[in-house]
């Protein structure tokens, strides 16, 4: 299609020289400078006053365009800058608020080119293939610092020419459809089969396309799959909006916006304009009719028809359409969720395995998405596991990890849109202790033998073995577990059942072991009488003899084991009262040679005397406890956490406890209740904020750095783990070999990690210590694996000299010099200075040495100090010799009286005149002569400086003039030989040169000029044709690099390149199976001197399949192909 025509011609300018948007054209070198944030501005502000709408457009696009489908169309505008201050800035828009620049790709193309001549700026917008989802609205507008403008015009787009229709059907058998791009495309769940290629051979047919727009709409996928129409969708579409153009109806004035944009909870209006004012409409949202409502308020002004969406929610984002008659309008509403953020951060926590862990956060909006990890790993709901649990209250997110593992230890992160919030686990495992351990048991036959212990936690399982073998329950022998009691209770023991007895609890790596013994006895006839007699426990509880002290709320066991012969009878009784209830919170469980008392849940009334009474006919046997009912409980938590840890179940007499099992660098706090025989105190007031410390781990990489005669210098690392504790400083400590007695080399905390001790003896064996130390105490030591030899070791001198004093040293006069130049050797070196063989003055030179290093140092440096200087490092009958030349050149001086040092020659002399001290730049070079002349050339020579200023000549300068306007030309500069020749000398001129000769300190003072001169004589010339005979460069297309094929991951973008060569430039055709892939977004298509490209954006498995590249021109064709495997990406590469 041709270009829109412009309003008004444009002025003449010179050809311009286009540049693609964000480079400068070469014609934009004298445009006005942007200022892109001031254009910005400019351009949005609406305040009043802010810009001033002025006619900055030369040319504008034309009001309203008719577009056919499928074809390019172009629009231009044009901006004089000639009265603007900035280079203005263009933006094309559409609908209202869609700026196009974001979009730029195959399908908009935007272009800026200025003309420096005329100052106008040249803008266009190119629409590559326009299909019908372009047609609408648009704006272009211009902004300059405080002026703009604008111009609108209207996009029709028309359906294409019938003969399109004929290959339709085709169209519509590919994926990548690209005359409907951007509709949705379903193609990826139908499977193409050998029938549907053979269906694609009737493309004329119209029996398909009639069945579908006959039949009824559940019957199209099955026509679609029968007859191989892979994309349905579009090809309806494609009908409908053809049907649409092929009747155009005149219901609409001004169409709805082609999108709306609005954040969540605002208000959103979309209104149109209809022809006849008392026209009814319908407002259809994704097809469904809206009914008028509080949220949908539909309103009728004249021809106005406006949709008002109330409090606009994630529902609404969604495609809107009005409806007059058959025709109809339609847009999109995209609505803009707030960011939600966190307002209360995650906790950390440290429990011990099988605890409950509740990790909560609360965010800014009821019903937002959290999405919740551990580690990089994302923590999904999964009906078949019971491990997580994901809570919702409001604001309150929970995740709860039912019984923690020592695999749950880490981060776990928890992120919404707008936030992110993170917390440790520390999961430790239980400690298990034994509160009574199994007991040997020696028993009779067919008497009862019961194994009992206990542990520390009541959830604690195990097994019993027997000489190493499990022991499983029979008639005889049965196993239970109550609380914290294990027992294995064996009935009519017998022989076989001596041995030794282990049991082992699950998931701990504790045993505990007793042994049975067998009595064999005789049976004796007559009756055996034992007095009873009862045997406490005056361990665990028990703080004297006869009282028992027990936390409120805690329960209380008494086992008695009680013996006698018969059985005794037992009798419990608080006071006068007994106590015969075998259930409820106060019970006696009776057993055999066993009588249990237990209280559930301590109360303030349990506090008294208790009596336990055991009689038989042998005899009667009492005692007394007093249960006393007070103590301690200790509470701490994390600073900031509302969680508080009970830190003892057991009763705690004393004002001072240790914590422990604490987190180093993390704040605590705790708090105390009193417990009595009434009850539980009030807690106390919480603690100051503490935070545990610890030592540091020791020192690291313990080593010797020198020994000498009396001194030993230690060098060490920091230690791995410092903690919150810090570091004050390290304490060294030596001791002789063989002794125990460590002493302190330093008095206070050495600071630094390197020390020298001194003092020590010649010749003995010492070993060294460091030992770090903060708040917390000292660490472990770091202790040098064997003793040192407190011996000075002889090291031959030797002098490092270093690269840039190898070669002469030039400096120039009054420059500072400052030589340093280190050695090594033990014990300390002597060194010593000598110039041209002699010693150094020390009024001229300064020489400084230490233990490693010698250093020359010169304030001012004068000519004299020139010369070769020597360093002789000695150590007894050992040496070693280096030297250094230096060689000073000078400057121009012109008043002796302006110059702060005047040399020693001049003060004895008492020159009172001007006097010059001698140059050191070079003398003019000598014999400058024109060796030879041919053509437009002059061969000169020369020969060398007779004083060269106290330097080497680097260079020469050569010059020429004419001896007409005696006006001097330089030639060549620091040309280093002593001839050159002079070019390009102008015909019928004559010439004369001069040389300068040029050293370190610069040009020489006068040149040298040539004896004779060169004349460029004139001849006749003879222009002489060459013939030229124009290559042949055609040649039909060739791939040079073929095609790949190429496995890729499912979702990931790819490429496949090749590369052709070809004259004229060949055109170049993409396949997929055969198939011409089309203008699909999904698809693009790069040709970059001849290396072409096809990337492919998230392929799916379905995009997998051959694909080839077709190069085509006029002397011929060339085909490459590869096949593309797309896979789904395994666990591991999710990964």
């Amino acid at each position: 299609m041709p270009e829109p025509v412009p309003e008004a011609p444009p002025a003449e300018t010179a050809p311009e020289e286009p540049a693609e948007v964000g480079e400068v054209g070469e014609g934009q070198q004298d445009a006005p400078p942007a200022d892109g944030a001031e254009a910005n501005a400019a351009a949005q502000s609406t305040e009043p006053g802010a810009t001033q709408l002025e006619g900055l457009f030369v040319e504008k696009p034309p009001s309203s365009v008719v577009a056919v489908a499928g074809m390019d169309v172009t629009f231009t505008a044009k901006v004089d800058s000639s009265t603007l201050t900035r280079k203005p800035v263009m933006k094309w828009l559409k609908g209202k608020w869609l700026d196009l620049g974001s979009k730029a790709g195959k399908h908009l193309q935007f272009k800026e080119t200025y003309d420096r001549n005329t100052k106008i700026y040249t803008y266009e917008m190119k629409i590559i293939k326009v299909v019908p989802g372009d047609a609408g609205g648009y704006r272009c507008e211009v902004s300059a610092k405080d002026k703009c403008d604008s111009s609108t015009f209207e996009i029709t787009v028309e359906a294409a020419q019938k003969d399109a229709q004929e290959d339709i059907l085709s169209a519509f058998k590919r994926a990548d459809a690209g005359e409907d791009d951007g509709d949705l495309d379903f193609s990826a769940l139908l499977k193409a089969t050998k029938k549907k290629k053979k269906a694609q051979k009737e493309e004329p047919e119209i029996d398909v396309w009639e069945l579908l727009k006959s039949a009824h709409p559940s019957e199209y996928e099955k026509i679609a799959f029968t007859y191989g129409i892979t994309d349905l969708r579009g090809m309806l579409k494609r009908l409908k909006k053809m049907k649409e153009v092929s009747k155009p109806s005149e219901a609409f004035l001004k169409r709805l916006e082609s999108c709306y944009s609005v954040e969540k909870g605002k208000k959103i209006v979309m209104s149109c304009e209809v022809l006849d004012p008392n026209a009814q409409v319908k407002w259809l949202k994704n097809g469904q009719e809206i009914k008028p409502s509080a949220k949908y308020v539909m309103e009728s002004n004249g021809n106005i028809r406006t949709l008002t969406i109330n409090k606009s929610n994630l529902s609404d984002d969604a495609a809107y359409e009005c409806v007059v008659g058959d025709d109809k309008c339609s847009t999109e509403v995209y609505v803009k969720e707030p960011p939600v953020t966190i307002t209360k951060l995650m906790d950390d926590y440290h429990v011990v395995v099988g605890e409950r862990v509740e990790f909560e956060i609360e965010v800014s909006e009821e019903g937002a998405h959290v999405m919740w990890y551990f580690e990089d790993q994302e923590i999904l709901k999964d009906k078949d596991s019971t491990k997580y649990r994901f809570k919702k209250d409001g604001k309150k997110h929970t995740l709860i990890i039912l019984e923690s593992t020592l695999d749950d230890v880490g981060m776990y992160h928890a992120w919404t849109n707008g936030g992110h919030t993170k917390g440790e686990l520390e999961v430790e495992e239980k400690e298990l202790e034994v509160l009574q351990d199994i007991a040997d048991l020696t028993v009779r036959a067919t008497d009862q033998a019961m194994f009992k212990c206990e542990v520390s936690d009541d959830k604690v399982t195990g097994k019993w073995f027997k000489d190493g073998v499990e022991v499983l329950p029979s008639d005889r022998i049965k196993m239970t577990h109550i609380g914290r009691f294990h027992r294995l209770i064996i009935d009519d023991v017998k022989p076989e059942d001596a041995g030794d007895y282990t049991f082992v609890p699950d998931g701990y790596a504790l045993s505990l072991s007793a042994k049975l013994n067998f009595l064999e006895i005789k049976i004796d006839y007559v009756p055996r009488q034992d007095p009873p007699k009862i045997h406490l426990d005056t361990t665990g509880n028990m703080v004297s003899q006869n009282t028992i002290i027990v936390v409120a709320g805690n329960k209380l066991r008494l086992d008695v084991e009680i013996t006698g012969e018969p059985a005794p009878t037992v009798v419990w009784s608080k006071g006068d009262q007994p106590v015969t209830s075998t259930e409820g919170r106060v019970r006696v469980e009776a057993r055999k040679d066993l009588s249990c008392f237990v209280i559930e849940g301590a109360e303030r009334d349990d506090e008294g005397n208790y009596t336990i009474c055991v009689t038989n006919p042998a005899g009667e046997d009492k005692a007394m406890l007093f249960v006393k009912i007070v103590g301690y409980l200790m509470e701490r938590k994390k600073k900031g956490s509302s969680r508080w840890t009970k830190l003892n179940f057991d009763v705690y007499e004393s004002t001072t406890y240790e914590a422990k099992r604490m987190i180093e660098g993390v704040l605590y706090e705790m708090r105390v209740f009193a417990i009595n025989s009434i009850g539980m105190s009030q807690p106390s007031m919480n603690s100051k904020p503490f935070m545990p410390i610890a030592p540091t781990s020791e020192p690291m990489r313990l080593t010797v750095n020198d020994v000498t005669d009396s001194t030993c210098s230690l060098r060490w690392l920091a230690p791995e783990k410092i903690g919150a504790g810090g570091l004050d400083g390290y304490v060294i400590e030596y001791c002789k070999e063989g002794d125990t007695e460590w002493v302190a080399a330093n008095q206070q905390l050495w600071e630094k990690q390197g020390y020298v001790v001194r003092g020590l003896p010649v010749g003995e064996k010492i070993n060294f210590r460091v030992v770090a130390v903060n708040v917390a105490g000292r660490s472990p030591p770091a202790i040098l694996s064997q003793p040192v030899t407190i011996r000075e070791i002889v090291e031959y001198p030797k002098i490092r000299l270093p690269r840039e004093l190898r070669t002469k040293y030039i400096r120039k006069v009054g420059e500072k010099i400052n030589l340093t130049i280190p050695f090594q050797g033990k014990p300390r070196p002597v060194a010593t200075w000598f110039k041209d063989g002699q010693p150094i003055d020390p009024k001229m030179v300064n020489i400084r040495n230490s233990n490693v290093d010698s250093i020359l140092f010169i304030r001012s440096a004068e000519r004299e100090h020139s010369g070769t200087y020597e360093l002789v490092l000695q150590i007894e009958n050992m040496e070693d010799r280096a030297s250094v030349q230096i060689r000073i050149i000078g400057k121009d001086f012109c008043d002796s009286f302006q110059k702060k040092i005047i040399r020693q020659e001049a003060l004895m002399a008492k020159c009172t005149k001007r006097c010059l001290i001698q140059t050191e730049k070079p003398g003019p070079p000598q014999n400058v002569k024109v060796s030879d002349v041919w053509g437009f050339n002059a061969a000169l020579e020369w020969e060398p400086p007779k004083d060269d200023g106290n330097c080497e000549i680097s260079g020469y300068t050569v010059q020429k003039a004419d001896l007409k306007t005696k006006e001097w030309f330089t030639v060549y500069e620091h040309n280093r030989r002593t001839n050159c020749t002079v070019s390009d000398l102008i015909m019928g001129n004559e010439y004369m040169f001069r040389v300068y000769s040029e050293n370190l300190c610069g040009l020489s003072e006068e040149p040298r000029q040539s004896k004779n001169t060169a004349v460029i004589a004139k001849t006749d010339l003879e222009r002489k044709v060459n013939t030229y005979k124009e290559k042949d460069m055609t040649c039909p297309p060739k791939f040079t690099q073929p095609l790949v094929d190429r496995s890729v991951v499912a979702g990931y973008s790819t490429a496949i390149s090749c590369s052709v060569k070809g004259f004229p430039k060949p055109k170049i055709v993409w396949k997929k199976n055969k198939m011409i892939l089309g203008e699909d977004p999904k698809f693009l298509m790069q040709n970059n001197q001849g290396v072409l490209t096809l990337n492919i954006r998230k392929p799916s498995t379905f995009d997998g399949g051959k694909y080839s590249c077709m190069a085509v021109n006029a002397l011929g064709q060339d085909e490459v192909e590869c096949k593309l495997d797309v896979r789904v990406a395994t666990d591991v590469e999710k990964k």
